[in-house]
């Protein structure tokens, strides 16, 4: 078995290296990721310039590009065979609900999928503990039954793991997307040349949190499983929309 690695928190991040580690016993491991942290890049394709391929002495490539470009790059240019699964993290922190609209480390896994490729996200919910072993592991664990169950067709899964031991995880559990409040508004500052500039606020607190999402399984100590699909269209204002029009 081939499988193809990517994160958005860049190739030198712990995550990517315990999981790496973790899947060589399993499969072919290739690790293409971005040079740098680009968190929040997400599904952006870089069109304006070339992207770079560089080898570190890890092992891993990394690509002067953001999350999606890697595994564009690595799956239609520079690798033999196409791989079997394109797994993206373990990120260092949670990508639930509307985060997974700005997540780089889902769109790496996206853009696997949109290419036909069984595609992993993986995310520790991080509360600073650090259990990257646990992602590691579940992780692998999916791999097994997917060796032993091949899926039928190219599935997308969101991957969120409570930051606990493994031992301490309460299951599994298949779950929807919930929804978080709005963010919090820019931060604006003075920087030192008297240029005013603005951060982006932080992600606005779990508001569909109950039964069934992603949210409400993590806070109950379960690894969420959650299936994502690309189709955006709004079904129910077709109707609408064109009695407006």
């Amino acid at each position: 078995m081939r499988i193809l690695l990517s994160n958005d928190d860049g190739y030198f991040a712990p995550g990517l290296a315990c999981l790496a580690e973790t899947l060589s016993s399993l499969a072919d491991i290739t690790v293409v990721a971005p040079e740098r942290d680009r968190s929040g890049a997400s599904n952006s394709l870089t069109l304006d310039r070339p992207l770079s391929l560089r080898k570190a002495h890890s092992g891993f490539y990394y690509v002067n590009g953001t999350p999606t470009d890697c595994v564009h790059l690595a799956v239609t240019g520079m690798l033999d065979h196409l791989p079997d699964m394109v797994i993206s993290g373990i990120n260092h922190g949670a990508n639930m609900g509307d985060d997974t609209i700005y997540s780089g480390t889902v769109a790496a896994a996206t853009e696997g999928y949109l290419l036909g490729i069984p595609s992993i996200a993986v995310s520790l919910v991080s509360k600073g503990a650090g259990n990257y072993e646990t992602a590691a592991r579940v992780v692998a664990e999916i791999i097994k039954r997917h060796q032993d169950h091949p899926f039928t067709s190219p599935v997308l899964l969101n991957v969120n793991v409570p930051d606990v031991p493994y031992d301490q995880l309460q299951g599994r559990e298949v779950t929807r997307l919930g929804r978080r409040h709005k963010a919090e508004p820019v931060v604006k500052s003075v920087n030192p040349r008297g240029e005013t500039v603005y951060w982006v606020g932080a992600a606005g607190a779990a508001q569909d949190a109950g039964a069934g999402t992603d949210f409400g399984a993590v806070a109950r100590g379960m690894v969420s499983v959650t299936p994502l699909q690309i189709d955006l269209t709004h079904y129910g204002q077709m109707d609408v929309i064109k009695g407006w029009l």
